[in-house]
C-alpha cells in the first residue's frame, strides 16, 4: 500500500468526513443484515403456518431475541398479520440501508473529486518548478499523457476504488461475524476456501500493472506524434510525407489497441471469475451444511439455515466488487507510478525560502570560474566574465558553443555545477528566485505567446498595467500600427501560439511585453534570426529602443546586429576564445573575423 501513500495523504485533512462515511457504511450494513435476519422468522411462519412456529427455542441468543421480539409484537395476531409485520420490518430496514448508503455517497464523492483536483494541481505546480533541462529529455506528448490519461486512470481506478476499499471489506467482515455467530462450523469451512479464491484472483490481476504501463507509454507516444503533426503541418504537406506520418501513427495506434485489448481481457476476467468461485463456495455450503443438518450434527433449524445462505450470498457481490477494485488498483498503480516520476523528480533549481530580496540592479553581473555540465558533458568550462550595468554584451559562436546556456544561467534556468554567478557581488543563489527574475525580460528566437487577446499577452509583463501603458509599450515596439488595423484592436485573439499573426508581428508583441515590464536587464536570444528583411528592420528598431539605458545580453548569429555592442564574447566548445569590441576582434584576425567574412560573402 506504500505506493498509494500519496492518495492517502490527501485524505488526512478530511478525517471527520471519513469518520462520518464509516458510520454511514456501518449503519447501512447493519440494516442490510437486519433485513436478511428477518428471513428466519419469515420461513418459520411460512413453514408452521401460525405463531407456534416462534415458540421453538432458537439456535443462539441472537435468533432467540429476534423471535421473542416478533412473538411479542404479534401476540394473538393471525399469521397474515405477522407476515405483514415481518414484511414491514424488511421494507424499513432496506429503506434505512439505502438511505445511509446514499449519505455515504454524498460524503465520499466530493472527497474523491477533491483528491483528483489536488493531484492535478500538484502535477502542474511541479511542472512549473522543474528546471528547463528536464523538458529537453522528455517527450511533450508523454508529459501530457501523464497529466491527462494517467490522472484519469487514477481517478477511475484508484480513487474510484476508495469506496470499495472501505465499504466492501466492512460488509464482508460484519457479515462473516454474523455468520460465525450463527454457525461457527460452517463459517470456518467458508474461511478455509477464501485463500484459494484470493490466490486465483491474484494470479489474474498480477500482470495488469505492467500491461497498464505499456498502455500509458503507447498513449504518450501517440499524443507526441499528434503534437508533432499539428506543429509541423506545413512541412508534412510540403514534403508529401502524409503517408509516413500516417504509418507511424497507425503503427503506434495498433500497438495501443493490442495492449488495451490484452489488459481488458484480464481485467474483465476478474469479476465473472470471482462470481463463479463465490457460487461454487455457495453450492459447497449447501452440500456440506445440508449433510450436517440431515445428519443432526449441528443444531440449525431449516429456517435459520436458509437465512444463513441468504446472508452468505449477500457477501458474493462485495467480494466480486472487491476483486474488480483490486484489478483496477493494479491498473491504477502503473498510472500513479508514472505520475510519481514527475512529482519525485528533484528540483535542481529551486527558490531560496530565506533568500534576500533584490529590488534593483546597481553594479554588475559576474561569472566567476563558471562551469556547467549536463550528463557528464561539459557545456561551459571556466567562464570568467563581467557585465557592467548599462553595457551591452554580445555572445557569438558556433551552434552548441554554449551561448544560450551561458545566458540561461542569469535568470537561473540552470544552476552552475562549478563556480558562481553574482549580481551586485552576491551569489545569485542567495537571492529569492522570484526577485532575481523580476529584474529581467527575455526575448527568444521563437516568440512565446498564449491563446488570448493581444492586450493580455502584452500585459503578462505587468499584470496591473493600464490601457495607456499597454498602448505605449506597443508603440515603442513598432506593434501599434498593425494592432490598430485589427477588427477588435487590442482585444483581438491571436490564436494558438499567435497563429493569427505573422512572425514579425508575434516577435514585436514579445518585445512590447518585455518593454512593459521595464526591467533593468534584457536577454535577447536570436530575436531577429527567423524574420524577413522588413520585419527584421522593424523588430531591430524596437530592440534598439528597448536596449537604451539597460544592461543587455545579446545572442546573435547575424553579426551585423551586434556591431555596436560594448563587448563581444566569442565562445567555442564552452570556452571564451576571443573577446573585445567589433573593431578589436577584426584586428585579432581570429574566429570572429572568419564569421564576419562568411556572412559578408553571403
Amino acid at each position: 500500500m506504500k505506493k498509494y501513500s500519496r492518495i492517502f495523504n490527501y485524505l488526512k485533512n478530511y478525517k471527520g468526513k471519513i469518520g462520518l462515511y464509516f458510520i454511514c457504511i456501518i449503519l447501512s450494513i447493519i440494516f442490510a443484515i437486519a433485513s436478511f435476519s428477518m428471513l428466519s422468522p419469515f420461513f418459520d411462519l411460512i413453514f408452521n403456518g401460525n405463531k407456534t412456529g416462534f415458540e421453538k427455542k432458537a439456535d443462539n441468543p441472537a435468533m432467540e431475541s429476534l423471535r421473542n421480539f416478533i412473538f411479542g409484537q404479534v401476540g394473538d395476531m393471525k399469521p397474515i398479520a405477522a407476515l405483514a409485520l415481518i414484511c414491514m420490518i424488511i421494507v424499513v430496514s432496506i429503506l434505512l440501508k439505502n438511505l445511509f448508503l446514499y449519505f455515504s455517497f454524498v460524503i465520499l464523492n466530493p472527497l474523491k473529486n477533491k483528491i483528483v483536483n489536488d493531484l492535478r494541481s500538484e502535477i502542474y505546480n511541479k511542472i512549473l518548478r522543474l528546471p528547463i533541462g528536464y523538458f529537453t529529455e522528455k517527450r511533450k506528448g508523454d508529459l501530457i499523457s501523464r497529466f491527462t490519461n494517467d490522472v484519469a486512470e487514477v481517478e477511475g481506478s484508484l480513487i474510484g476504488a476508495l469506496e470499495g476499499w472501505i465499504r466492501d471489506p466492512l460488509t464482508i467482515l460484519v457479515n462473516f461475524a454474523v455468520l460465525f455467530y450463527i454457525s461457527p462450523k460452517l463459517t470456518i469451512a467458508i474461511i478455509v476456501c477464501i485463500p484459494v479464491i484470493g490466490f486465483i484472483l491474484g494470479r489474474i490481476s498480477r500482470a495488469l500493472k505492467k500491461q497498464s504501463s505499456d498502455v500509458a507509454v503507447k498513449y504518450g507516444e501517440s499524443v507526441s506524434v499528434l503534437d508533432e503533426t499539428l506543429n509541423g503541418l506545413r512541412v508534412i504537406k510540403a514534403f508529401n510525407i502524409e503517408k509516413v506520418l500516417k504509418g507511424r501513427f497507425e503503427s503506434i495506434n495498433d500497438e495501443l489497441l493490442h495492449a488495451r485489448n490484452k489488459i481488458s481481457r484480464r481485467r474483465d476476467m476478474a469479476s465473472p471469475m470471482s462470481e463463479f468461485l463465490g457460487v461454487l463456495v455457495f453450492v459447497g455450503i449447501l452440500w456440506f451444511g445440508g449433510q450436517l443438518i440431515l445428519g443432526h450434527k449441528i443444531a440449525l433449524a431449516p429456517s435459520t439455515f436458509l437465512a444463513y445462505l441468504a446472508l452468505f450470498y449477500n457477501i458474493i457481490t462485495p467480494v466480486k466488487t472487491l476483486s474488480t477494485s483490486f484489478s483496477n488498483m493494479q491498473k491504477g498503480s502503473a498510472a500513479i507510478s508514472r505520475i510519481e516520476e514527475i512529482l519525485k523528480t528533484p528540483v535542481t533549481v529551486d527558490d531560496n525560502p530565506g533568500g534576500r530580496i533584490i529590488h534593483s540592479f546597481d553594479d554588475k553581473i559576474e561569472f566567476r570560474n563558471v562551469t556547467f555540465a549536463y550528463d557528464d558533458a561539459v557545456i561551459l568550462d571556466n567562464i570568467n566574465l563581467v557585465i557592467e550595468k548599462g553595457k551591452t554584451i554580445a555572445l557569438v559562436g558556433s551552434s552548441g558553443a554554449g551561448k544560450s546556456t551561458l545566458a540561461d544561467l542569469v535568470p537561473r534556468f540552470h544552476d552552475v555545477t562549478g563556480g558562481e554567478v553574482l549580481i551586485d557581488g552576491i551569489n545569485i543563489k542567495d537571492y529569492s528566485l522570484h526577485s532575481v527574475r523580476s529584474l529581467m525580460s527575455i526575448v527568444t528566437q521563437e516568440p512565446i505567446l498564449f491563446n488570448d487577446s493581444i492586450a493580455n499577452n502584452i500585459r503578462l509583463g505587468k499584470e496591473n498595467a493600464t490601457e495607456e501603458e499597454v498602448v505605449q509599450a506597443a508603440k515603442v515596439a513598432n506593434a501599434h500600427n498593425f494592432i490598430a488595423h485589427k477588427e477588435m484592436g487590442y482585444d483581438s485573439n491571436i490564436g494558438d501560439r499567435g497563429s493569427k499573426l505573422s512572425g514579425g508581428e508575434r516577435q514585436r508583441l514579445t518585445i512590447a511585453r518585455a518593454l512593459l515590464k521595464n526591467p533593468p536587464i534584457l536577454i535577447l536570444d536570436e530575436a531577429t534570426s527567423s524574420l524577413d528583411t522588413e520585419s527584421e528592420r522593424l523588430v531591430q528598431d524596437a530592440i534598439n529602443h528597448m536596449m537604451q539605458n539597460r544592461t543587455s545580453i545579446v545572442i546573435a548569429h547575424r553579426l551585423s546586429t551586434i556591431r555596436h555592442a560594448n563587448e563581444i564574447i566569442v565562445l567555442q566548445k564552452g570556452k571564451i576564445v576571443e573577446r573585445g569590441n567589433h573593431e578589436q576582434l577584426l584586428q585579432q584576425n581570429g574566429f570572429y573575423k572568419k564569421l564576419v567574412e562568411m556572412q559578408e560573402v553571403r
